[in-house]
């Protein structure tokens, strides 16, 4: 009894000491210049400085073809690229089209799976970014109830 009672106070006691830390700290590399851009290409200028990617075969980008909800589009990227950084989810019709964006560390296996908001019938863009350089591959989601506008 005595130990379930320390581990109630010791997790309280982190809690509350997370809690009084300011919201800038756990916000401080969120792009936000590229969430918040309104274009695909404006978007990849602000994440990645360049808009140019090369396309790649080793993306395993998996989506459905026809998504009958956009509020709720399921992605799942996976690649066999070496030295990973970061994997992002850009969707060129959206009002926001950065969907997402995932930083790697290192030895980290690159295989995402999250959900995301798609507004219209767009492409779905997965972009890799390693040491070598940005790749990237895409597949066209036709969307039969829109998610981002309504």
């Amino acid at each position: 009894m005595q130990l379930g009672r320390r581990l109630i106070l010791q997790g309280s006691l982190a809690f509350a000491a997370l809690a009084a830390l300011p919201r800038a700290a756990f916000a401080a590399a969120w792009p936000k210049k590229a969430f918040g851009s309104t274009a695909a290409q404006q978007a990849m200028i602000e994440l990645l400085g360049k808009v140019q990617t090369t396309i790649s075969h080793q993306i395993a980008l998996r989506v459905p073809e026809i998504a009958e909800n956009g509020a709720v589009v399921p992605v799942t990227i996976s690649t066999t690229l070496e030295n990973v950084e970061s994997i992002s989810i850009v969707v060129e019709k959206n009002p926001r089209p950065l969907a997402a964006t995932f930083d790697m560390p290192p030895g980290t296996l690159p295989d995402i799976s999250c959900r995301i908001k798609m507004g219209e019938t767009s492409d779905v863009m997965a972009v890799v970014k390693t040491d070598a350089g940005i790749f990237s591959t895409s597949k066209k989601v036709k969307v039969t109830i829109g998610g981002c506008f309504g």
